[in-house]
């Protein structure tokens, strides 16, 4: 193939990638954009994904910013279990799927701007220069990169389909990822019993899923090595009904922070201020990846009593299960649901304007999409790689509770910053990513309920941060 050339080179046509690359289409008249991704459809992970798999948090959140995912509807009571009836819609996998594709098909290449590479790697050379290389041919091509390679890859999950347990399992064992659930129906013998191998995010889709498809309590056990912290969905809802549930769970938060004396505390503030929910109230949460579900997932889930918390799974074999602590029996003919993958790895964050390289990251946790479009938006209007960090500091991904602490301190300081730039808040407020920017800039002054909470917000923002940072310096200490 003939040698190439491009401005921008973005690898992974996921969210990350996708969404970058929208705004940047818009903001720089002029670029021209290739994408290279190992995939052979757009939308990164979600092609790998469990078929039942559903965003956590409202569609009005993910994406692009120049075309909406989903119909901007609330849930009805026969939807998605009715767990998250009355809220705004999760869209599902298959929904994702079809709409990175319309958003690859409809905008981005019909632009004349964007080159897309599907089934292909990256291999970088110097002075600009590299090679694509196709998975199924092995053919390279040249490519001369004029401005920047943006790695759309550091925030990319891990999926149970493309992941390989880290535990043994002997010959004869009958394990499972997620997505085989959905293929049961072409096993020669039904499963007597089900056993949940994770506690994140995943396990928890299962276990909403086996329980809502008429699997019953009794015939579950789950493997749960440590007990997660969860956002409660309602306060995640993007519309004026929802102000006090949204800003005004903000304002608890904050407050929350302010007057912790630990993680533990800020946590327990927050529970009791309806912002976090866990499975099991006897039980202290020690996770917390900002996975959120409804009120009515966890309750479903409380439902399932045979819950072993004897660490990690080292072995399964035909006895059963040998963990970290012990083993313990599982019944004849037992399936095993592989959940362990981490969906998020601890990465160490690093600068995300670099000598020639950009390396997307969260700028607001957890909206990846939104992240991913300002850091796009600040490529295209601002000149120094000290300006663009300036405004795109990133924001580190929890993975223990102290790490939220760190996770909303840096939230408030890209807030403050981006709140004393006029032209970029104008921008942030006309994007559909921004989950809330529109609400809070709507509210009537003659509201004297919704003011009073952003009054709230401003007044508690100083001393919130104080205390996180009291808080982590004591942790380090």
């Amino acid at each position: 193939m003939s040698a190439l050339d491009t401005d921008y080179l973005i690898i992974g046509a996921g969210a990350t990638g996708l969404a970058f690359a929208d705004t940047l289409l818009e903001e720089s008249k002029e670029a021209h954009i290739t994408i290279v991704d190992r995939h052979a459809k757009p939308g990164g992970h979600w092609n790998d994904a469990y078929p039942f798999v559903a965003l956590h948090q409202p569609s009005a959140f993910y994406g692009v910013g120049s075309l909406e995912l989903g119909s901007g509807l609330k849930d009805s009571l026969g939807s998605q279990n009715g767990f998250n009836a009355g809220m705004y819609e999760l869209a599902s996998g298959a929904e994702i799927n079809g709409y990175f594709n319309r958003v690859m098909q409809q905008k981005l290449l019909p632009s004349g701007r964007v080159r897309y590479m599907p089934m292909s790697n990256y291999k970088q050379g110097g002075n600009g220069l590299g090679h694509i290389e196709s998975l199924l041919s092995g053919q390279t091509t040249p490519i001369t990169l004029r401005k920047k390679l943006v790695d759309a890859t550091h925030f990319s999950p891990n999926v149970p389909s493309t992941h390989a347990p880290k535990y043994r399992v002997a010959s004869g064992v009958h394990l499972i990822p997620p997505n085989g659930l959905a293929q049961l129906w072409q096993a020669l013998e039904r499963p007597q019993h089900f056993c949940i191998i994770g506690a994140g995010k995943t396990g928890m889709d299962v276990g909403v899923w086996l329980l809502s498809h008429g699997v019953a309590p009794e015939a579950i056990s789950w493997v749960m090595p440590r007990d997660s912290w969860l956002v409660n969905r309602i306060t995640t809802q993007p519309g004026v009904e929802f102000f006090m549930q949204s800003i005004g769970g903000q304002a608890k938060q904050l407050e929350a922070l302010s007057q912790a004396t630990s993680a533990d505390d800020f946590f327990d503030r927050l529970e009791a201020a309806g912002q976090m929910l866990r499975i099991d109230p006897k039980v202290r949460p020690s996770m917390f990846h900002i996975a959120t579900m409804s009120e009515g997932e966890v309750a479903l889930l409380r439902q399932i009593t045979q819950v072993i918390r004897k660490g990690r799974a080292q072995e399964i074999n035909a006895s059963g299960l040998v963990l970290d602590q012990g083993h313990v029996p599982m019944p004849a003919n037992t399936l095993y649901i592989n959940c362990s993958a981490s969906a998020v790895e601890y990465k160490k964050s690093q600068p995300i304007f670099q000598s020639g390289k950009i390396v997307p990251q969260l700028v607001r946790a957890p909206l990846i999409s939104f992240s991913s479009s300002l850091i796009a938006y600040v490529e295209a209007h601002y000149d120094t790689d000290e300006q663009k960090n300036k405004l795109c500091h990133p924001v580190p991904f929890p993975h223990q509770m102290q790490g939220y602490i760190a996770t909303c301190l840096f939230n408030m300081m890209n807030q403050m910053n981006w709140g004393q730039d006029k032209v970029l808040r104008a921008w942030m407020r006309s994007n559909r990513l921004d989950g809330f920017g529109k609400l809070t800039a709507g509210v009537d002054p003659a509201d004297l309920e919704k003011s009073a909470v952003l009054a709230q917000l401003k007044n508690l923002g100083p001393a919130a941060a104080a205390n996180a940072q009291k808080l982590l310096a004591t942790t380090r200490a």
